[in-house]
């Protein structure tokens, strides 16, 4: 795969992603200059939607590898109708250093990563062998720019978006030491609004990934999730507001963060999944990414479409069960048509690739072109 090279240059570090990208053919889709792709429109307009918001395909690339608006621009062009602006903070925040992305080989024969399974503690080998199907390390911390820096960038990339295509902005509170809980709320709530000035339409709220201390997750708090989106919602009316959640394997706790937001009314979707942890070793099962703190990584890829699949399918029961209407978005390992297809069936409203993507920059196309 030498010749290879991801719209995410996984050699380089993410500030020179964020200056330099996207690269490949994401890059020479910037050059043309002549707005969407026309494979990413119809000749009779959206035939979908994506929170209330027309789509041509309810299909693109999820918080992550969309650094920036120069990135989604090329998404669209590239015929993702989805594209995800990657998380935005009430403040700038670092990135966990260099390197953040390494190719991971589960022991399935299959490639795939079992949650709560004994690989995830014992070490899955990780290293810079990239094949096909694809399962990296998903190592940044949530970095993000100031506000003054995303939100004229993130205006921009709303109005780069073509006829049935979307741009969802992604945000997160930010816990620093010394908050209190009811401070950790006010600043999602401070972020919803920031993100609705740029005159975003919907938005995603993340709560998947470790932003409650190492390996800890805001999604496993259904109760506190609840008070979030009330405040959020006090701040953003009646824009959509999605949340992104990692694998959940209660059953119970998965229904009390469904009627916990939706049932109150302040969540209208859920998006699901981001990565599954597991400690990352190398070749002599030495830790893998350096660093205090980097023992164990979010995984995706190839390696969690069964985790996706499951998450999905089990909040399609929920909602039939409780008879609730909101929307599910697909994520994980969405690496071929066949894989789009398989999360529409299992429930999902709306899907979304982020590794296939970055390693297939014709996926939106395959798609359309299989439907």
């Amino acid at each position: 795969m030498s010749d290879f090279e991801p719209f995410y240059d996984v050699s380089r570090s993410y500030e020179d992603n964020y200056e330099q990208g996207p690269f490949g053919a994401f890059a020479e889709a910037l050059k043309d200059g002549n707005g969407a792709d026309a494979a990413g429109t119809t000749s009779e307009g959206a035939s979908a939607s994506f929170l209330g918001q027309p789509v041509n395909l309810p299909f693109g690339i999820p918080a992550g590898p969309l650094l920036n608006s120069r990135f989604t621009t090329a998404a669209f062009r590239m015929g993702f109708d989805l594209a995800t602006y990657k998380t935005v903070r009430s403040r700038a925040w670092g990135c966990n250093p260099f390197p953040n992305v390494l190719a991971v080989h589960p022991k399935a024969a299959d490639g795939s990563l079992t949650p709560g399974s004994a690989e995830l503690d014992e070490g899955v080998l990780a290293d810079t062998n990239y094949e096909t199907p694809i399962s990296i390390s998903n190592s940044f911390g949530v970095p993000s720019q100031s506000p003054d820096a995303w939100q004229p960038d993130m205006r921009a990339a709303i109005g780069a978006a073509g006829p049935g295509q979307v741009l969802v902005p992604s945000f997160q509170g930010s816990r620093v030491e010394g908050m209190s809980e009811e401070e950790y709320i006010a600043d999602h709530a401070t972020t919803a609004r920031l993100v609705k000035e740029t005159g975003a339409k919907l938005m995603v709220m993340n709560t998947s990934c470790p932003n409650e201390g190492h390996n800890r997750l805001l999604c496993h708090n259904p109760l506190l999730v609840g008070r979030i989106t009330e405040a959020v919602k006090q701040e953003i009316g009646d824009i959509p507001l999605m949340v992104k959640l990692a694998y959940i394997p209660s059953d119970d706790a998965l229904e009390l963060m469904v009627r916990s937001t939706v049932g109150h009314g302040t969540v209208q979707g859920f998006s699901t999944i981001n990565t599954i942890s597991a400690k990352l070793v190398d070749a002599n099962g030495n830790q893998a990414l350096p660093g205090a703190g980097r023992d164990h990584s979010g995984v995706c890829g190839n390696a969690i479409r069964g985790a996706g699949l499951d998450m999905v399918a089990r909040l399609a029961a929920i909602r039939e069960k409780l008879g609730l209407d909101f929307a599910i978005n697909g994520v994980g390992g969405v690496v071929s048509p066949a894989d789009y297809q398989a999360y529409r069936d299992a429930g999902a409203d709306s899907v979304m690739s982020a590794t296939g993507a970055m390693w297939d920059a014709e996926l939106a196309h395959k798609i359309k072109a299989s439907r």
